[in-house]
């Protein structure tokens, strides 16, 4: 799928051939990498001025960044019930960046990502991530079929777009939390949901916990919380 409602392209995934991209495992040696949070926002501005985003530059800048607690700190925001999303910097309405932080045992629905590509990294604990075939017909109920199962440790980043599935994720962890950094692009307010055992999808609206580093208590009111368990 493309990401239609964005004037700018990806140029990775306009595909010339079958292959679809599904993320780097490592930074590329053509470019040069990243020295802390700061630069690899100022960085990601820079490569969405342009129309044509490389998207291998985009997922190189996110797996050169090396975590570091000072840094984030002050957006990881927990709540006991479940896992928050924390708005680091708008992308000048390109992307979104984000931190979620995942207190122990907390989880994802199964969810798309509404045409848009998701870069995730792991900044503190661990994260497993399951992925699913979309249904086949989404006129007759019938249970998701898993297709892949991922461990992601500190510092992974794995990448994700509707082309590849749809996907949960959780903090397997009953005595440590975890955190991760999110970037979304382009940016999106609703997405699909998923029974896991039907099916069967519904549009909900996504909501931010908090937004630099401040809290969003009226937001929260809001919330229809659609990713949480």
């Amino acid at each position: 799928k493309e990401a239609s409602r964005s004037a700018f392209k990806m140029s990775h995934i306009q595909m010339e051939s079958d292959k679809i991209f599904s993320g780097l495992e490592k930074p590329l040696k053509t470019y040069q990498g990243v020295t802390s949070l700061k630069d690899l926002i100022d960085q990601l501005h820079k490569a969405f001025a342009e129309d044509d985003v490389d998207i291998e530059l985009v997922n190189h800048l996110m797996l050169s960044y090396k975590s570091d607690p000072a840094e984030w700190r002050r957006y990881a925001k927990f709540d006991r019930y479940r896992y928050t999303r924390n708005l680091v910097d708008a992308g000048n309405g390109r992307f979104n960046l984000m931190v979620l932080c995942w207190g122990e045992g907390q989880g994802s629905a199964v969810h798309d990502h509404a045409d848009a590509h998701c870069f995730m990294k792991v900044l503190q604990g661990q994260l497993h991530e399951v992925r699913y075939a979309w249904p086949e017909d989404e006129e007759e109920e019938s249970e998701l079929r898993e297709i892949k199962r991922s461990i992601l440790e500190h510092n992974n980043v794995c990448y994700m777009s509707d082309a590849l599935g749809l996907h949960r994720v959780e903090n397997p962890s009953h005595a440590d939390t975890a955190v991760s950094l999110h970037l979304y692009c382009p940016p999106f307010d609703t997405c699909s949901v998923f029974n896991q055992k039907t099916g069967r999808s519904t549009k909900c609206k996504v909501t931010f916990w908090s937004k630099f580093g401040e809290r969003r208590n009226r937001d929260l009111l809001e919330s229809q919380a659609p990713e949480d368990n």
